[in-house]
């Protein structure tokens, strides 16, 4: 079948991008769809990135689309990619404005949406002083009153990380309590423990001055690390049948070292498939899908 593109990429953030970049320098025709709404776009900046530290995330996109748009064989679709299927050895597309694209490869960069705790003041604080990532947002708040809420496992060991940039305090709301073994690793890092449950953040938001627990008093903290679960943006990988892993805060995408997914042809780049996440990590995993995309097309396999 008649394909109108080599490769469509979904999602136009730092994997999508990136894959669609090795893709146009490759002289392939490549589809960007993108939706708009970025993982990273509660952030103000972004940090850890080499060669971007410290500039907004938007225009760090901005640029690498403007970048990628120099490319002639590249196209950009603003919009939701809603459905997917193959289509003999093609796969088709469909688009939120009911026009349908059909491409020979397909890579999902479509992201993943954090779930908070059901907090008062948490959602309005998410991404300036409610943070999830102490690489890309701690030596911002450091040397401030730093707290870790426990709202999931692996919180235990994130408020073992945290004294790097400031006195920390562990919230275990109860629920995510410390064993012995990490009781002494937390005192050996002078991290406090409350085990009273916070109910409210409080201060003029986006910023914050202490967080109310459920006994009634209020801990003074200047910045929360907070481990959300993650979901899929998107049912695109569910809908073309590609198996799941379980992550640590969220299932993602089964992946090989092409960033292949289960299903022949396409490949998974980003949140949506990386168990640890950043900006670095997203970009690295869009490179290889890109590679692994290309030498698919340059060395087809033959039956």
């Amino acid at each position: 079948m008649h394909t109108q593109h080599d490769v469509i990429v979904v999602g136009g953030s730092f994997a999508g991008l990136s894959a669609a970049m090795q893709l146009a320098r490759a002289r392939r025709k490549v589809l960007v769809v993108d939706a708009g709404f970025p993982r990273n776009r509660f952030a103000s900046h972004a940090h850890g990135f080499f060669g971007q530290d410290g500039k907004p995330p938007a225009e760090i996109i901005r640029e690498a689309a403007l970048q990628l748009a120099a490319y002639p064989t590249v196209q950009w679709v603003k919009g939701e990619a809603v459905g997917a299927r193959r289509t003999d050895n093609a796969f088709s597309v469909a688009l939120s404005d009911g026009r349908t694209e059909l491409a020979s490869r397909l890579i999902l960069a479509t992201g993943v949406r954090d779930e908070l705790p059901s907090i008062p003041g948490l959602q309005e604080r998410w991404g300036t002083t409610a943070l999830h990532c102490p690489y890309c947002h701690g030596y911002e708040v450091r040397d401030r009153r730093l707290g870790v809420l426990g709202n999931h496992a692996l919180s235990v060991h994130q408020a073992l990380l945290i004294p790097e940039w400031g006195p920390t305090t562990y919230f275990t709301q109860g629920i995510f309590e410390p064993d012995a073994e990490q009781i002494a690793q937390l005192a050996a890092r002078n991290v406090r423990i409350e085990r009273s449950p916070v109910t409210e953040l409080l201060g003029p938001a986006p910023q914050l001055e202490g967080l109310r627990l459920a006994d009634g008093r209020v801990v003074e903290i200047d910045a929360l690390f907070v481990a959300p679960r993650t979901y899929m943006n998107s049912t695109l990988a569910e809908q073309l049948g590609c198996a799941f892993d379980d992550g640590p805060l969220g299932a993602v995408i089964k992946v090989d070292d092409l960033k292949q997914t289960t299903v022949e042809g396409v490949y998974a780049a980003g949140d949506i498939a990386n168990k640890m996440t950043n900006a670095t990590f997203a970009s690295a995993a869009g490179v290889m899908a890109g590679v692994g995309v290309h030498h698919s097309l340059a060395m087809p396999k033959h039956n």
